[in-house]
C-alpha cells in the first residue's frame, strides 16, 4: 500500500471537460484559478496540484540541513518551515474551498526562491478561509490472509485576521508490499542445487502522527510555529521451512521502533516594497531502535542490536531585494549542529563478535551562505546565478576517533528560454554537494541474507559537476512532452568497498571509491485523450534512464553504481466523470531492477510489473468514497544473490541464492467526511 499511496500521489493531472490551460502569464508563471478544477471532484490542494497538465509533485530529500530538503511546492510563495512534514501531507490539510489558485513557475521569476528546482507549484490560499476540518476512516485489506489493517485520520484548520490554525491525527496500521510468501533455492558454484525452503513472511505496524502549525502577526511580520511527532512500530516476521535438506526451520524476528519529533519556527516580514526577510528555525529528533533476532531450529542463533539517537538544529536567514520587476536579489546564510549517538551489538550463539564503528557519537557543526539573482532579461529569456560556500566540522569518538574539516564552493547558473507560447527550453549548470547521511556511520544487519554491514564515520560528501539540459513542448491545450538530459561528473562517489582485517577476515562498509558518471535519460508525456472520445481522459507517462560507471574497489574493474535503477517507467491514466461526481483511473509500472555490490556478494534485485486501478465518488459535496484494487497483476519480487568464496575478482563463486516472492492482491476502502 506504501507503493500504491505514491504512485496514487504521482498520479497523471486531467483536465475538466471544457477546460483549457490558462495562459502563460508574466514572468514565466502559469495560473490555475480554482474554477480550472471544477470538474474533477478535487478535495484539497494535493488533488489539484496532482491535477495540473505537465506536473508531477516532488516531495524532497530526506537529508541533513534545510536547503537541500526543498521539494517543489510552496505555499503562498514560502517554503513550509517543516522539514518531517511531507509536503503532500501539508498540501492534504488544505481544502479546496481554502485555495484561490495555483501558480506554476518555471526557470525562475524575480521574488521567488526555486531551491534549486526548474518548476515549482505555488499554491496560494484564501484569506480569512473559516473553520474547515474532516474525519477520514480506512481498511486496506490483505486478501490472501484477509488481515485488515484500519486506518483512521482527524484533521481541521481555520483564523482569520492573519492568525490560522492548522491540526491533524493520523492512526495507521502500515502494511510492508515487500513482505510475502515465496521459496528460495541455493546452489553451489556449479550449479547444483543444495536447498530448497519456503518462505511464509509478513511486515508492518502501527503508525502514529500528530502536526499543528499557528501563525500569527507579529513584529511588523507574519510568524508561524509547527510541531510534529512521528512513532512507528514496525515489525517483520519471516519463516524458512526446509524441503530438503528436510528438518530445518530458520525465524528472524525483525522490529524497527522509531520516535520522531520536530519543533519549528518562521519569521518573515517586508522592509518595504522591495525588501523582505526570512528567518527559519527548528529542532528535530530521532530515537530509533532495531533489533534482528535470527535462529536455525536446530542450529545457531545470531542477535543484532541497534540503538541511536539523532538531533538536528538548524538556523537560517535570507534577505530578498526585488530590485524591478525583472531583477531580484537574494542574500543568506544557514548553520546546523548534527548529532548521532550509536550503540551496536552483534552476537552468534551468545558471542559477542566485534564489528567497525559499531558504538559512535559523531557531530558536525555546518554553516552556508549564499547569495542569488534572478534576471528577466527578456519577455523570452531568464536567467538564474547562485553560488554558496559551504564549510563543516565533523567529529567522531568512541570506536572511531577523528576530527576533520570540509569546504565546497557550490555555484549554478540556470538559464530559461521561450521562443515560443508552447515551448521552453531550460538549461542549468550547478556543482552539487550531497548531504552526508548519518546511517552510513553506524552498523547495519539483514540478517535473513547472513549480511551485516559496518558503519564508516570517515565519509566526505559526494560532489558532482551536473549539467541538465530539457526541453518542454505543450499541445492540445493540456498535453506536454518534456525531453531532459542530465550529466555527472562524480567526485568521491559514495558506495561500499572492502575493510580487511589484520587476520585476514574483511567486512563491507559505505566509503568514497573514487570518480565516476552518471548520465540521465528522461521522458515525460501528458496527452488528453478527448480526440480518442474519452472526454476529459488523461494519459500520462515517465521513462527514466540511467547510465552509471565507477571503479569497482574489491575487483579494480568498471561496473554500475550501487542502488541506482538503469531504467523506470510508469503510466496513470484518470478519466473524471463530472455528470455523476465520479473519478476513475488506473496506473501500471514497470519492471525494476537495482543491483548492491559488496566485498563478496552482488545482489540482483528485480521487481516485475503492477497494475493497480481506483474509483472515487462523492455523492455530497461534504462526502467521498475512495476504493483502490492494488497489484492486480500479482506483482512478484525476484532477489538473485552471487556469493563469492572471498572477495570478487580473486574467488570463485560459492553459492548462489534464487528467491522469488510473491505479494498478495489488496482492496483499499476509505470513507471522507468535510466539515466547513
Amino acid at each position: 500500500m506504501l507503493l500504491v499511496t505514491a504512485l496514487a500521489q504521482a498520479a497523471a493531472a486531467v483536465v475538466a471537460p471544457g477546460a483549457a490551460t490558462p495562459p502563460p502569464q508574466p514572468q514565466g508563471v502559469i495560473s490555475y484559478p480554482a474554477s480550472f478544477f471544477t470538474g474533477f471532484n478535487a478535495t484539497n490542494a494535493l488533488d489539484m496540484v496532482n491535477r495540473i497538465p505537465g506536473f508531477t509533485l516532488d516531495t524532497g530529500a530526506s537529508v541533513r540541513g534545510y536547503e537541500g530538503a526543498a521539494g517543489n511546492a510552496l505555499i503562498d510563495g514560502q517554503r513550509p518551515s517543516s522539514k518531517s512534514d511531507a509536503i503532500d501531507a501539508i498540501l492534504t490539510r488544505i481544502p479546496l474551498s481554502q485555495v484561490e489558485r495555483i501558480d506554476i513557475i518555471r526557470g525562475g521569476a524575480p521574488g521567488i526562491d526555486m531551491q534549486g528546482k526548474t518548476v515549482l507549484a505555488n499554491v496560494i490560499r484564501k484569506k480569512g478561509a473559516g473553520l474547515r476540518g474532516l474525519i477520514a476512516l480506512a481498511d486496506n485489506v490483505i486478501l490472501d490472509t484477509s488481515r485488515h489493517n484500519p486506518q483512521i485520520r482527524v484533521e481541521g484548520s481555520g483564523g482569520h485576521d492573519g492568525r490560522n490554525w492548522e491540526a491533524s491525527v493520523r492512526y495507521a496500521t502500515g502494511v510492508d508490499d515487500g513482505a510475502g510468501p515465496g521459496a528460495e533455492t541455493r546452489y553451489d558454484g556449479t550449479g547444483k542445487p543444495i536447498s530448497l525452503n519456503s518462505i511464509s513472511a509478513h511486515a508492518g505496524g502501527p503508525q502514529v502522527t500528530a502536526a499543528s502549525s499557528y501563525e500569527t502577526p507579529l513584529l511588523g511580520g507574519q510568524g508561524r510555529v509547527n510541531a510534529r511527532y512521528y512513532h512507528n512500530d514496525y515489525k517483520s516476521y519471516e519463516t524458512d521451512t526446509f524441503v530438503f535438506p528436510a528438518g530445518q526451520t530458520n525465524l528472524d524476528r525483525y522490529q524497527d521502533k522509531e520516535d520522531d519529533t520536530e519543533v519549528g519556527g518562521r519569521f518573515t516580514r517586508a522592509f518595504g516594497p522591495r525588501l523582505n526577510l526570512e528567518a527559519v528555525g527548528l529542532r528535530t529528533t530521532k530515537d530509533e531502535t532495531i533489533t534482528d533476532d535470527f535462529s536455525q531450529v536446530p542450529g545457531a542463533r545470531d542477535l543484532f542490536v541497534l540503538d541511536r539517537y539523532s538531533t538536528e538544529a538548524i538556523g537560517r536567514g535570507v534577505l530578498k531585494f526585488r530590485q524591478t520587476d525583472r531583477l531580484s536579489w537574494e542574500a543568506g546564510a544557514e548553520g546546523a549542529l548534527n548529532q548521532l549517538e550509536s550503540e551496536t551489538q552483534f552476537r552468534e550463539n551468545g558471542a559477542p563478535v566485534p564489528i567497525p564503528a559499531a558504538n559512535v557519537t559523531v557531530k558536525e557543526r555546518r554553516w552556508e551562505v549564499f547569495g542569488k539573482a534572478t534576471w528577466r532579461a527578456l519577455d523570452t529569456l531568464s536567467v538564474e546565478a547562485s553560488v554558496r560556500q559551504e564549510g563543516s566540522h565533523i567529529s567522531s569518538r568512541g570506536d572511531v576517533s577523528l576530527a576533520k574539516d570540509l569546504y565546497f564552493t557550490k555555484p549554478r547558473l540556470a538559464v530559461t528560454w521561450s521562443p515560443f507560447s508552447t515551448d521552453q527550453v531550460r538549461f542549468r549548470i550547478e556543482r552539487e554537494v550531497g548531504q552526508l547521511n548519518f546511517n552510513d556511520f553506524v552498523a547495519t544487519s539483514s540478517l535473513t541474507t547472513s549480511t551485516v554491514t559496518a558503519g564508516n564515520p570517515d565519509l566526505n560528501p559526494e560532489q558532482a559537476w551536473v549539467g541538465e539540459a530539457a526541453w518542454e513542448h505543450r499541445f492540445w491545450g493540456s498535453g506536454s512532452v518534456v525531453l531532459t538530459y542530465r550529466h555527472y561528473e562524480l567526485k568521491d562517489a559514495i558506495d561500499r568497498a572492502p575493510i580487511f582485517n589484520r587476520d585476514g577476515s574483511f567486512a563491507d562498509a559505505p566509503a568514497n571509491i573514487g570518480d565516476g558518471t552518471k548520465d540521465e535519460y528522461v521522458v515525460e508525456l501528458t496527452t488528453p485523450l478527448d480526440r480518442l472520445g474519452l472526454k476529459g481522459a488523461q494519459l500520462k507517462g515517465v521513462l527514466t534512464k540511467r547510465v552509471t560507471e565507477v571503479t569497482d574497489p574489491t575487483t579494480h574493474r568498471s561496473r554500475q553504481i550501487s542502488k541506482v535503477r538503469p531504467l523506470e517507467w510508469e503510466a496513470h491514466f484518470t478519466q473524471p466523470l463530472p455528470w455523476a461526481n465520479m473519478n476513475w483511473g488506473a496506473n501500471i509500472c514497470c519492471s525494476r531492477r537495482e543491483t548492491f555490490y559488496r566485498v563478496d556478494v552482488v545482489d540482483d534485485q528485480k521487481v516485475r510489473p503492477f497494475v493497480d486501478v481506483f474509483w472515487e465518488w462523492k455523492p455530497r459535496p461534504d462526502f467521498q468514497i475512495h476504493i483502490e484494487a492494488d497489484n492486480l497483476s500479482g506483482r512478484g519480487f525476484h532477489d538473485f544473490r552471487t556469493v563469492y568464496g572471498g572477495p570478487r575478482g580473486a574467488a570463485g563463486v560459492s553459492v548462489v541464492d534464487a528467491r522469488p516472492q510473491d505479494f498478495s492482491r489488496e482492496v483499499f476502502i476509505r470513507l471522507r467526511k468535510y466539515f466547513g
